[in-house]
Parts: C-alpha cells; sequence; structure tokens
C-alpha cells in the first residue's frame, strides 16, 4: 500500500514545494488521511541498470548544489581519452500494480485543499514520479471527486479501474468498518525535519469483493 509520507511527498512536489520547506510537509502529512485499494498486486521484478560515469561527472543533489564522485582507482580509460566507470544498480518495481487512492483532509477549509491538490496533480509544479524517477505517469493521476461517509465507504464505492475480482483495502481506523478487516499499527510517518520515519497510527485492513463482480 502507499506510505502516507510517499503520498504527502507526491502531492508536496506537485505543490512545487521543496525538501527543506519541512513545516508544509509536516503540516500536509498530519492532515491527510489516505486509504487504498489495490486491485492488482502485479508482479514484483527488479531491474538490472547501468551508467557509465566519467570521472569529472557531477549529479544532481538534495542540497541544490552538483556533486561529483572521488576519484577512484576504479576509473579506466575510455578510447576517447577520458576516464570512466561503470555504476551498476539493482531496482526492484511492482510491475502491473493497480491502486486507487482515496484521501480527505481534516480541516477541510485550510491550504492546501482538495481542490488545490486537485489542480496541482492536473498541473504539477515540477514532473511527478511515481516510487522511482523513471516509474512517470502514464495518464492522469487525478481520478475525480467521490461523495462518502468516510475514507473506507469511499474506497468501496470508487469506480473500478480494473478488472480484478477481489480488492485489497487499507485505511485510517475511525474511517469506517468492514466485515472481517483487521486492525494493524503501521509506521509510514516521516518527519520532515530529520528525513527519518517514526511515530505509529493505526489502520484496518480487508479483502472484498470487488463492485459487480
Amino acid at each position: 500500500f502507499p506510505a502516507l509520507s510517499m503520498v504527502t511527498g507526491m502531492l508536496a512536489n506537485a505543490l512545487g514545494w521543496r525538501r527543506e520547506d519541512d513545516n508544509l510537509h509536516d503540516g500536509l502529512q498530519e492532515r491527510l488521511l489516505v486509504g487504498a485499494r489495490i486491485e492488482s498486486a502485479g508482479q514484483r521484478i527488479t531491474d538490472y541498470q547501468t551508467a557509465q560515469l566519467y570521472q569529472r561527472d557531477q549529479g544532481w543533489t538534495t542540497k541544490g548544489v552538483p556533486e561529483g564522485r572521488a576519484t577512484s582507482p576504479s576509473y579506466t580509460m575510455q578510447p576517447d581519452g577520458q576516464k570512466a566507470l561503470t555504476w551498476q544498480r539493482y531496482r526492484d518495481f511492482h510491475a502491473g500494480r493497480c491502486v486507487l487512492v482515496a484521501l480527505r483532509l481534516e480541516p477541510a477549509e485550510k491550504y492546501p485543499t482538495l481542490n488545490d491538490l486537485a489542480t496541482a496533480l492536473d498541473h504539477p509544479a515540477r514532473p511527478l514520479f511515481i516510487g522511482r524517477k523513471p516509474c512517470l505517469p502514464s495518464g492522469r493521476l487525478f481520478a475525480g471527486w467521490i461523495e462518502a461517509d468516510n475514507v473506507a465507504h469511499a474506497l468501496q464505492i470508487a469506480p473500478q479501474i480494473s478488472t480484478s475480482d477481489k480488492w485489497e483495502l487499507q485505511w485510517p481506523d475511525g474511517e469506517g468498518r468492514m466485515d472481517g478487516d483487521r486492525v494493524f499499527d503501521l509506521c509510514d510517518e516521516r518527519n520532515w525535519t530529520s528525513g527519518v520515519h517514526g511515530g505509529w497510527r493505526q489502520v484496518r485492513q480487508a479483502v472484498v469483493t470487488a463492485k459487480g463482480s
């Protein structure tokens, strides 16, 4: 399920906030009531990635200052006369996973409002990505509006976006009940000042038959 900190970060990026805007991030995270419906789990794949890095290459950092790599014997001379090395990485992805996220804000009238978030998702201040930077959205992220009694109700009545016959649901405790649901303690909040995760919140999970199945 999408972590609360992940949803907060994506919305903050859409709004154009910077990482050092920790008070804004913390405030939004505290107001978000987020639930998710996994319609298709997809499959987990490990991607093998390589990149050729030259000795004088520099990259973007969260500090806003380009940063290079230290000189190393690992750099070898290339035919063009420059020294380079091959950087190898293994990255895991949830390929084909289909997830619907339902959220509301409390209090609702404070900035940013749900209207602000919807507008930002359709017209983000910066390019958005899902989980990893290569995972760019292939379509519109904002799925529309729905009126419901609570987050759990919204997850149950929202239009289906896949052909699955079973849904896995997760929502904050206190935002509705379902037959057979279970309560879990979840640590998915981020302290945006220190950059680490901490604290616990209770969520409920259930597996239900898809609407119309």
